[in-house]
């Protein structure tokens, strides 16, 4: 199925098609320079499959996790598409997760003014949310994402096939930002993931009606002014959350964590049983004032307050403005 992305004058497809990886010709120009980066945690065969399609590619590779996507990495992103000499009519193809995604698609908004910037996600998480919507950056001064741009993708080519190599832990990370867009806005979605036997067998379906709200959303916000930060349901206290592990947890870890601190009653219990079935962590030991330093430098904040996303009925949200004082109580009172 091929969803189309329209807001503005920001248009683009999003593919997902099982063996898309072999096909790419079919929504992209191949005929130029084009930079494929990914870490070294992608499966060479990946690697060889979209190189062979790609007759003027070069390669960037850089070393796997969360801690690698920095400034020295971005730098070098850019150093190699100046040392071979590529021009405003040439392209970068991020392969591979969300830390992939992210890095790729800010080395393409910076160079020569933006160039353009294709994204094939091969982790359910990038699958399902971080390859749609246009957020690209890099991590700073120990607070994640806090150097980007918005600039989106020309295309995004989703192959489920890419899973299949994929450990229980990673798709089930994946799956909590799933669960984070169910939870918010499709209490059909949030029944098939709780219901299901067969994770693998319903993925496909997942993805795509994820996808669906995730181009909804950004289609009507694509700068997050508005109803767009509801796709941050568990993420301003996950974001912290991740800051201080030290990558021990991994991102949607994180955000499953902080889904149980900003939701309440039954949906609360929902969603740790559907975690819990996931082997996603629902509870964390961090010191508050840690976790709320962190938060202190959040996107989302505004002079005092951060506006938080909260879910007391599952396939539904409120907004809330939340000052420190307010979520320093959050921490320390919700009993996880």
């Amino acid at each position: 199925m091929i969803e189309h992305f329209h807001s503005g004058t920001i248009d683009y497809d999003i593919v997902i098609r099982r063996g898309a990886l072999g096909c790419i010709g079919k929504w992209l120009n191949v005929d130029r320079n084009i930079m494929v980066v990914a870490d070294d945690g992608i499966p060479a065969d990946y690697i060889r499959r979209l190189i062979a399609q790609c007759p003027h590619s070069r390669l960037f590779t850089f070393p796997q996790g969360e801690k690698n996507k920095n400034i020295d990495n971005f730098k070098a992103i850019l150093e190699k598409l100046l040392e071979h000499g590529f021009t405003r009519k040439d392209a970068v193809i991020a392969l591979g997760g969300g830390v992939t995604g992210d890095m790729a698609g800010f080395a393409a908004s910076c160079y020569m003014r933006g160039i353009d910037f294709y994204n094939i996600p091969t982790t359910l998480l990038a699958q399902v949310d971080s390859s749609v919507g246009g957020k690209t950056g890099i991590d700073f001064g120990g607070i994640k994402n806090s150097i980007g741009t918005f600039h989106h993708p020309k295309a995004v080519i989703i192959d489920p096939d890419t899973l299949e190599t994929l450990d229980h832990r990673l798709l089930h990370e994946g799956l909590a930002e799933a669960i984070k867009m169910a939870a918010t806005s499709d209490s059909g979605l949030f029944e098939l993931i709780e219901s299901a036997d067969d994770l693998r067998g319903n993925i496909d379906t997942i993805i795509a009606r994820a996808v669906n709200i995730k181009k909804k959303v950004v289609e009507e916000d694509p700068d997050e002014k508005g109803i767009r930060k509801l796709l941050n349901f568990g993420h301003t206290i996950g974001h912290a959350i991740e800051s201080l592990s030290g990558g021990e947890l991994l991102h949607g870890e994180c955000v499953a964590i902080g889904m149980i601190y900003m939701s309440d009653g039954e949906a609360r219990e929902r969603i740790r049983r559907v975690l819990t079935k996931y082997g996603l962590p629902t509870t964390c030991n961090m010191d508050t004032d840690a976790l709320l330093s962190l938060i202190r430098h959040d996107k989302k904040r505004e002079e005092s307050t951060v506006t938080t996303v909260h879910v007391e009925k599952i396939g539904s949200c409120s907004f809330r403005k939340m000052n420190l004082h307010e979520l320093g109580n959050c921490l320390k009172n919700k009993e996880l």
